[in-house]
């Protein structure tokens, strides 16, 4: 059973995973829009005040681009956390907008841990809580370490015997063995 714990703060790998998914989405959009930019330029043989102002309109969102991949992580990092105690899980994130939500224990249907190859890579994981409603219906929490994903559900999984009548676990129910031939008691 998780004890309770005080505010935990995501792994400081996740920087790495959401800087390494930034940079190629930034080279994506840069070969996109710096590949039809440039082609219509050429095909068009526009003048070289067309070529800088494209390459302005152009350049300007790729650097915002680049600087958000490169900042966006290590902010989400420093205002990220979570905790686990008796009563559920609650999860904070945000450095502007900031967005917190609270899952009791009763109210959690299933859970996942998924990897994808970034987070394969560095040993990360992201555990999803699947609760019983619509609003925020799944809770992904990214960044963690693959082990304490995989502990993490499974003790959000595990509700507490409170020792009031009728929560003990039912004796487990044994099916009758079919008779074997040789055995006494068989006709």
């Amino acid at each position: 059973m998780v004890d309770t714990l005080d505010h935990q703060r995501l792994d400081p790998r996740s920087v790495t995973a959401g800087r390494i998914g930034g940079w190629i989405f930034t080279a994506v959009v840069a070969l996109v829009l710096g590949g039809g930019s440039l082609t219509a330029l050429i095909v068009s043989h526009a003048p070289p005040i067309s070529w800088i102002a494209t390459g302005i309109l152009v350049g300007v969102p790729l650097t915002l681009l680049a600087i958000a991949a490169q900042v966006g992580p290590a902010w989400r990092y420093q205002s990220s956390w979570f905790r686990v105690d008796a009563d559920g899980l609650e999860f904070a994130r945000g450095r502007w907008w900031r967005h917190q939500v609270s899952v009791p224990r009763s109210r959690i249907q299933h859970t996942d841990v998924t990897q994808g190859p970034f987070e394969r890579w560095l040993g990360l994981g992201t555990l999803v809580i699947y609760t019983a409603g619509t609003q925020h219906a799944a809770v992904p929490i990214e960044g963690l370490p693959h082990a304490a994903a995989l502990a993490l559900r499974d003790a959000l999984l595990s509700r507490p015997v409170t020792g009031l009548p009728g929560t003990e676990a039912p004796a487990p129910i044994e099916a009758p063995r079919p008779p074997r031939i040789g055995d006494d008691d068989a006709v």
